[in-house]
């Protein structure tokens, strides 16, 4: 299992954090998904077959493109 986070600077409101945590959380293999509208990061746990760069594609596609990876 693999948690990363991203800064998501388009997210403005709670509908953001809502279309973000469902669609990416539809993705095969996404365990959870949490979206902090304060912090404007999105922490994202994940097995196969997800991955980092379809899930990065589909925040792209979602137009919440993600604009780095923070690491802990």
């Amino acid at each position: 299992m693999t948690t990363v986070t991203y800064n998501v600077p388009a997210m403005h409101c709670g509908h953001c954090t809502h279309t973000i945590e469902t669609e990416v959380g539809e993705l095969q293999g996404v365990q959870s998904v949490k979206a902090d509208l304060s912090t404007k990061k999105v922490e994202i746990t994940f097995d196969a077959p997800a991955s980092e760069d379809n899930i990065k594609s589909l925040l792209t596609e979602i137009n919440y493109p993600a604009e780095g990876l923070i690491t802990l």
